[in-house]
C-alpha cells in the first residue's frame, strides 16, 4: 500500500495504489478505471499545502515525470510547461531563456499545479498569483476528456478554473504569461510596530513589493522592500558566505534552535522574539527577480493564512496584537503581511478585491489550536477568505458566502466532475459532496 504525507506532516494518508504517469493518456486510463470501479484520483504535488487539498484516497498520481518546458513563444511572451514541474525548476529553465515570472510567493519547492491550484501568491505587483499569470491550461476532466481552455477556448473553465483546488480535473499542461528576464533590488529594513503602522500604505504605494513581519510580543517589525531594476548590469547579489550567514545559519539554524527552546519552554518566547527581532539588521542587494522573491525555509511549522479587504487589513492586524496580548499566548513565529491588486479568477482569495494577507505561522511540534481558532475568530468579522492550502475551520456554507461567484464553480464541478473522481475529505468539507 502507498504512503503520501505532505511537508509539514499535518496531513497523512495511505492510497490503495500508485502512478507515475509519464503522459497524459496514462492519466485518463487511471480515471476512466476510477469512473468504472467508483473510485478516486489525486494528483499530489510536493505537498506544501497545510490541508488536506491534495491527499489521495484510493489513487495516487505521482507528477515526477510531468516536468520541463515543452515549448515558448516569444512573440506571444508565454511558455507552455508541464505542470508538474517544480518552482525551482521552472525559473531556472526561465532564467536560461531569458525570461521570468512577474510574481511569486516566497518559496520555490512546490509543483506549478500545486501553486496555482490553491492560489499560491507574492506581494505588491500588477498581478500577484501564479494562477493569475496563466496564459491556457490543459487538464484531464472527471469523465476522461483533455480539454484545454484560454480566454478563447473553454472561456467559463480558463475563468474559474486558474485555482481549481484539484477539484475539477488534473492539470498536465500550463501557459504562462512571462516577462523578459529582469531583476529586484531588495531593501530589508527593521522599523518599529508604530513606524510600520503608519507607513506602510506609503510603503506599497513606493515600491514594487513589499513583504512585512512582525514578532509578536515585540514592537520590531521587518519589512522588504523589493523594487524592479531597468538593467541586469552591476547587480549586488549577496555574497556565498553572507547569504550563508544569514538566508541559511540564521534565518533557518538559529531560528530553528530558538523555537525548539521556546517549544520547550514557552515563557521564554517573548524574550527570545526581543532577541530576533533586535538583532535585525538593514541590507541591500540585488539579483534576478526569482532569486529575490524567494527565500529557503528549512524550519517547518504549521501555517493559517487569511486574506482580508486591502482596506480593513491594518486594523483587522491590530485588533489581531490587541488578541495576541490580551490571551497571552506564546508566538514564537513572526506574522507576515502582505498585499496584492485585485484579480478576477472566481476562488482566487483576491477575486473582485484588493487584498492584505496575514499569515500565521508555529512550529510544527506546537500545538496551534488556540491560536489559530482565536486569530480565525477575529479575522472572520473582517471577510476574511482563508487560503485554501493553508489550515482554517471554514467550511462549505462559510465560503460561499464569502465567495460571488461560488455557485459558478460548482456547477462547473458538476459538468466535469459529475461521478466526484476528485473528490477526498478535504474537498468535501470546502465544496460539499
Amino acid at each position: 500500500m502507498a504512503s503520501w504525507t505532505n511537508w509539514a506532516g499535518t496531513e497523512r494518508a495511505q492510497p490503495r495504489d500508485e502512478v507515475t504517469p509519464t503522459v497524459a493518456s496514462q492519466i485518463v486510463e487511471v480515471v476512466e478505471r476510477a469512473v468504472a470501479h467508483r473510485t478516486t484520483v489525486k494528483m499530489a504535488g510536493a505537498g506544501h499545502s497545510f490541508t488536506g487539498i491534495s491527499a489521495p484516497v484510493d489513487t495516487l498520481l505521482r507528477p515526477d515525470h510531468l516536468s520541463g518546458v515543452v515549448s515558448v513563444d516569444r512573440e506571444a511572451m508565454t511558455v507552455t510547461v508541464q505542470a508538474g514541474t517544480p518552482l525551482r525548476v521552472l525559473n531556472a529553465e526561465l532564467a536560461r531563456l531569458g525570461m521570468g515570472l512577474h510574481n511569486m510567493g516566497d518559496i520555490d519547492e512546490q509543483t506549478l499545479a500545486g501553486a496555482t491550484s490553491t492560489g499560491t501568491h507574492g506581494t505588491g505587483g500588477t498581478v500577484a498569483s501564479l494562477s493569475a499569470q496563466i496564459a491556457s491550461f490543459t487538464m484531464i476532466s472527471g469523465r476522461g476528456e483533455i480539454i484545454t481552455a484560454s480566454p478563447t477556448s473553454f472561456r467559463e473553465l480558463f475563468e474559474v478554473g486558474r485555482v481549481g483546488l484539484g477539484a475539477l480535473g488534473v492539470l498536465t499542461e500550463i501557459t504562462l504569461n512571462v516577462e523578459p528576464l529582469f531583476a529586484l533590488e531588495a531593501q530589508e529594513r527593521p522599523m518599529s510596530w508604530d513606524a510600520a503602522m503608519a507607513t506602510y500604505d506609503e510603503l506599497t504605494t513606493d515600491h514594487h513589493h513589499v513583504d512585512a513581519y512582525w514578532f509578536p510580543h515585540t514592537d520590531h517589525v521587518m519589512t522588504k522592500l523589493n523594487d524592479r531594476l531597468a538593467e541586469l548590469d552591476d547587480l549586488r547579489p549577496l555574497g556565498r558566505f553572507k547569504r550563508w550567514r544569514d538566508d541559511e545559519f540564521l534565518s533557518n539554524t538559529v531560528f530553528g534552535a530558538l523555537t525548539a527552546v521556546g517549544n520547550r519552554a514557552p515563557a521564554a518566547v517573548p524574550r527570545l522574539n526581543q532577541i530576533s527581532g533586535g538583532a535585525l539588521s538593514e541590507r541591500t542587494y540585488s539579483d534576478i527577480a526569482h532569486r529575490v522573491f524567494t527565500s529557503p525555509r528549512r524550519v517547518r511549522f504549521k501555517e493559517m493564512e487569511y486574506a482580508l479587504p486591502r482596506q480593513v487589513g491594518l486594523e483587522a492586524l491590530k485588533e489581531v496584537r490587541r488578541v495576541i496580548d490580551a490571551a497571552g499566548w506564546r508566538i514564537g513565529f513572526p506574522i507576515e503581511i502582505r498585499s496584492t491588486p485585485a484579480d478576477d479568477i472566481a476562488l482566487s482569495t483576491a477575486a473582485g478585491r484588493a487584498s492584505m494577507y496575514l499569515a500565521f505561522h508555529v512550529p510544527v511540534k506546537a500545538d496551534h489550536t488556540e491560536y489559530f481558532a482565536g486569530v480565525e475568530q477575529v479575522l472572520r468579522h473582517y471577510d476574511a477568505r482563508p487560503h485554501w492550502g493553508k489550515m482554517h475551520s471554514l467550511g462549505v456554507d462559510d465560503l460561499a458566502a464569502l465567495y460571488p461567484r461560488f455557485d459558478e464553480f460548482l456547477d462547473l464541478r458538476d459538468q466535469l466532475d459529475p461521478e466526484r473522481v476528485f473528490t477526498n475529505p478535504y474537498l468535501e468539507k470546502v465544496l460539499g459532496k
